[in-house]
């Protein structure tokens, strides 16, 4: 029998690329991936870093042998309705940038165009945490907050294509500034950006809770990533802790709002920041089923890990390029 062609998945962060040759059940055949480009460079700094992960994938011998059946980029910002244009990236340097007509120029395949909440809450409804729920909520946290939803099994983009944004809905009036131009968002007070913030607080202080994290950033606090304060705190330091229970908190705030605006019937929480599991995942719980308007009147939805992890946005991304409509 003859295998299907592989698809690339690119899930462009604000932080990393990660990309892999994904079949038609979701699974990761090869995988790789690298920094992005900082936010203040050119829009083609990212093309050309996402054009080189590609390139690298589709030379792989599975692809060659099997064939590439086409790319689908996870973009962390404002994809428009047409799939192929990112109207804004708080924490990249495109606005307005046709992506879809440059990339699929330069790779010589076709490319599919999402934003990459969208695609790993696609990933975990059809292949992980949320196989069978057709009324799901999905966040992402990493440097920022993506969100995505599906009603009756179908994301849910909106009229615009920019639904889901749940990480710029304002949880502090007048509170943190924040990339896309308001203060106060949720993803100000639940990310991994607030992890390493955190972390340089408690370094600033000094003090006994401050040698842990500086001995992971190797004495240089510029260093410092959220995953370190992520790794800590799975060891059992009490700074890093604290730090992930309390983004654990906001967290749960924010997803009271959310359950109360849509009503899922399930809420998946992934990237980076949900490697710290429980540590984050009970204080959300706990802070959710506390602020919930009419708690104890309805249902209280279960939070759940990403099961396809930090993968599953460029495994959701490689799925919807088998699906071009």
């Amino acid at each position: 029998m003859t295998s299907t062609p592989l698809s690339v998945g690119v899930d462009v962060g604000g932080s990393r690329i990660k990309a892999g040759l994904v079949d038609d059940h979701g699974r990761v055949v090869h995988a790789t991936r690298h920094d992005t480009p900082h936010r203040t460079t050119a829009p083609k700094d990212v093309e050309d870093a996402v054009v080189a992960v590609v390139s690298e994938l589709v030379a792989h011998p599975q692809a060659r042998e099997r064939g590439t059946a086409g790319v689908g980029i996870g973009a962390a910002g404002f994809v428009a309705a047409d799939r192929g244009t990112v109207v804004f990236a708080p924490h990249l340097s495109w606005r307005d940038e046709p992506l879809r007509e440059k990339l699929s120029g330069r790779l010589g395949l076709p490319v599919v165009v999402e934003n990459d909440a969208n695609a790993a809450a696609w990933a975990e409804h059809r292949f992980g945490a949320a196989r069978g729920e057709s009324h799901l909520v999905m966040v992402t946290l990493g440097t920022g907050i993506g969100g995505a939803m599906l009603v009756d099994g179908r994301l849910q983009r909106g009229r615009h294509g920019l639904a889901g944004e749940f990480g710029h809905m304002t949880v502090v009036p007048d509170g943190r500034a924040c990339p896309c131009g308001q203060r106060g968002c949720w993803e100000q007070y639940a990310s991994g950006t607030v992890l390493r913030r955190g972390a340089l607080e408690v370094l600033a202080a000094g003090g006994p809770d401050a040698a842990a994290l500086l001995g992971a950033c190797g004495g240089d606090p510029e260093q410092l990533r959220g995953e370190d304060v992520t790794r800590l705190a799975g060891a059992g330091d009490r700074a890093s802790t604290a730090l992930v229970a309390e983004v654990g908190r906001w967290l749960g705030a924010g997803l009271a709002a959310v359950v109360a605006a849509l009503d899922p019937g399930m809420l998946v929480v992934g990237g980076g920041g949900s490697e710290a599991g429980e540590l984050l995942l009970a204080p959300a719980r706990a802070e959710l089923a506390r602020r919930l308007p009419g708690r104890g009147y309805r249902p209280v939805p279960p939070v759940r890990a990403a099961e396809l992890g930090v993968g599953a946005g460029l495994v959701g991304a490689a799925d919807l390029a088998r699906r071009p409509r």
